[in-house]
């Protein structure tokens, strides 16, 4: 695994913007890379494949154990929400996505997960899209991505259609950002593509008329994709009424997937598989007998409120809003550095198949919003 360098597109940015892709730069500085990109093997192609296989049946193991021991205070998720979250998971409501994120060590050769951002990942677009039409662009059919993500959100929505709840899918996110907009939009597109009828509806728009969730034509919101947190949505008002719901609209991402999206599932995966090569030593509260190790909030989104320990001193940390929820902490990873910046591995999964790979890379070793997105190939 290692950097490629490539002679740079000066028309880069029209390329990408004629696929819809309007997020590539940040106040000046680059979120898409495209002039450079990661080399991998068959090999470890394989082994993110398997590895991101057996972590996901795992996740489903621990999703089982914390809802039949009712571990909810661990995850700081409210009482009100936890038979909802039962019922989803009883009535086995369908899943479309998942991103898993893994240190890669080259030298040894391991993956370690870092967390599972299980309910509202984003990056799909760069991944299916973006990134495959780069790998067009500058390679045409003579190399080869681990990127089947396209096709496998087609094949995952027709595979849920026949249990949605009504004739239309909604998709939902909020208004103010592009890149929950486009990640929203191409997902709304795949289920359009699988003949799902859908209609689009900002979370700020979404009503309630005293017994079920309607949009802006009043019409009646029996199942929704929402790239919205369950976690903001069991602590606003609005939330509530999930519960109080006539119609029991379906949920995708379902209620459950609120578990696996908390950094508290690190410490019941480590509990449930001590030692696993996989995983990353991780405890509630307290460090035990780590001396370099992470500090996460339950609920951090994008890096933020993460403070990073070497011998028990903290030498790193990033600024944010959470923390009050509560912290694990996670044994220190030591992530794949080149010249160009620190590297992580996502994995997608997608309905139960994993599919793609994006590599993200920044200037620090903790990764944020800040971080830029590089393409790949196997060579």
């Amino acid at each position: 695994m290692k950097i490629k360098y490539l002679n740079k597109d000066v028309n880069w940015k029209n390329r990408v913007e004629e696929l819809g892709y309007g997020y590539h730069t940040d106040n000046e500085n680059p979120y898409w890379i495209d002039n450079y990109y990661y080399s991998i093997n068959e090999d470890l192609a394989d082994k993110i494949y398997q590895a991101t296989a057996q972590l996901w049946d795992m996740c489903l193991t621990a999703v089982e154990h914390v809802i039949t021991q009712k571990k909810y205070d661990l995850f700081h998720i409210p009482k009100y929400i936890q038979h909802h979250i039962e019922n989803s998971w009883e009535n086995d409501v369908p899943s479309i996505y998942g991103r898993f994120d893994f240190a890669y060590d080259v030298t040894k050769n391991s993956l370690k997960m870092l967390e599972f951002n299980a309910d509202t990942p984003t990056s799909l677009f760069e991944c299916g899209v973006v990134q495959w039409y780069w790998k067009e662009h500058f390679f045409k059919n003579s190399k080869d991505q681990f990127n089947s993500v396209h096709e496998q959100l087609i094949y995952t929505w027709k595979e849920i259609k026949p249990y949605l709840n009504g004739d239309v899918l909604h998709f939902s996110c909020i208004k103010e950002s592009l890149e929950d907009l486009t990640n929203t939009e191409y997902l709304r597109d795949t289920a359009i593509q699988a003949g799902i009828k859908t209609q689009l509806v900002y979370i700020d728009d979404i009503g309630w008329n005293g017994q079920h969730f309607v949009d802006l034509d009043d019409q009646p919101i029996q199942s929704i994709f929402k790239l919205y947190p369950w976690e903001w949505i069991v602590n606003e008002d609005f939330g509530i009424n999930v519960i109080n719901d006539t119609l029991n609209t379906q949920w995708i991402e379902p209620s459950w997937k609120m578990i696996l999206s908390n950094k508290a599932i690190l410490a019941i995966l480590w509990e449930l598989f001590p030692n696993h090569p996989l995983l990353l030593e991780s405890h509630f509260n307290t460090p035990k007998q780590l001396t370099q190790y992470v500090k996460k909030p339950l609920l951090s989104r994008e890096g933020a409120n993460i403070s990073m320990y070497v011998n028990n001193r903290m030498i790193f940390d990033t600024p944010g809003e959470y923390g009050q929820e509560g912290f694990i902490y996670q044994e220190l990873a030591q992530l794949h550095r080149e010249s160009s910046g620190y590297s992580i591995i996502g994995s997608w999964i997608i309905g139960q198949e994993p599919c793609g790979i994006t590599f993200r890379e920044s200037d620090y070793p903790i990764t944020t919003d800040k971080s830029r997105f590089i393409p790949h190939i196997i060579e």
